[in-house]
């Protein structure tokens, strides 16, 4: 099974990782591989599905419910709020007929499974923006990048009791890339210009747009100033992508990439090429920019109700 991104912070939404930074990346890896596994077998083996779950479990686990089975009981529950409906089990039996389709269908799954990691703990749940759920970029993020990358999307941070809204940032094991995406349409050329303003040209019409820039910077210096503070030396670097347009420009700014529609398959192939672990310091990197970000949240009801009742699998699930 491919790789498949981590996503560790959306917006203000609370997160399962800043709960614990150094436990969930390496639980997510484990899942995902184990849960691939056994989804795979019953396309093998459809006979596997008749078949009473036998498996012991770790002490951990519900003694008679193996995870990939709660996963799945989990896919069937009814409608949540602001999320997209799911189907019933007679999906099992009707599993696609190819490797790649039955990859997306798991990518697909996984994604649902990621955004609930991106918007609750195990006491605390955030309200969900539903359009999350159909956003296509930062759907490929997640499908698309080894997961040993963790990616804060659009993240929200508090700084002097302030709210401050920064770029896309890619922690990988080698550093921290803040990126900045432009999606025009296909036949528009962004022209960049100075610090304040650059262009986009559509034949002859010429539109001014506010610098990607000064976005990139004030990200930049926030995240620098954040991973000072907690003695931290990992390399950051500002990007500019866009994969439907060129990008023209005279000098490529100071610390800055610009890679437009020609240059991004080397970029996208460079990212995906990276076969490093998970690194301490990468952990301490995301673990302090976690622990500065502003989370907006509420407590779970039946947490309220079961306040003494947590088990390991409320953190799987």
């Amino acid at each position: 099974m491919s790789p498949i991104a981590q996503l560790i912070k959306l917006q203000d939404y609370i997160s399962r990782y800043e709960w614990d930074t150094f436990r969930y990346p390496t639980q997510y890896i484990r899942l995902k591989k184990d849960n691939w596994n056994k989804l795979y077998s019953i396309w093998e083996n459809p006979e596997l599905l008749s078949k009473p779950e036998t498996e012991e479990e770790p002490e951990t686990e519900q003694p008679t419910m193996s995870r990939f089975s709660r996963l799945k009981a989990k896919w069937k529950r009814p409608k949540e709020e602001n999320q997209e409906p799911v189907q019933e089990n007679s999906e099992y039996s009707d599993l696609p007929d190819t490797e790649l389709e039955l990859k997306q269908y798991f990518l697909d799954k996984i994604f649902r499974f990621q955004m609930k990691w991106a918007t609750s703990t195990v006491t605390e749940t955030s309200f969900v923006n539903g359009n999350y759920y159909r956003d296509a970029l930062l759907k490929y993020l997640l499908q698309r990048f080894p997961d040993t990358y963790l990616i804060m999307y659009l993240p929200i941070f508090t700084i002097k009791k302030a709210p401050v809204e920064t770029e896309i940032m890619l922690i990988s094991p080698i550093g921290i890339e803040i990126i900045h995406f432009l999606e025009e349409s296909p036949d528009t050329v962004i022209m960049a210009g100075d610090e304040r303003t650059w262009t986009l040209e559509n034949g002859n019409e010429h539109t001014k747009m506010l610098s990607p820039l000064i976005a990139l910077k004030r990200s930049e210096n926030l995240v620098s100033s954040i991973l000072a503070s907690h003695s931290i030396d990992f390399p950051i670097k500002k990007t500019v992508l866009s994969r439907t347009n060129s990008i023209v420009y005279a000098t490529e700014p100071y610390h800055t990439k610009i890679i437009g529609q020609k240059n991004y398959p080397d970029w996208f192939h460079e990212k995906r090429r990276l076969t490093s672990p998970l690194k301490n310091m990468q952990l301490k990197a995301a673990e302090a920019l976690l622990k500065t970000c502003q989370s907006t949240s509420i407590k779970r009801p039946e947490w309220e109700a079961n306040r003494d009742t947590e088990t390991f699998q409320d953190v799987e699930e």
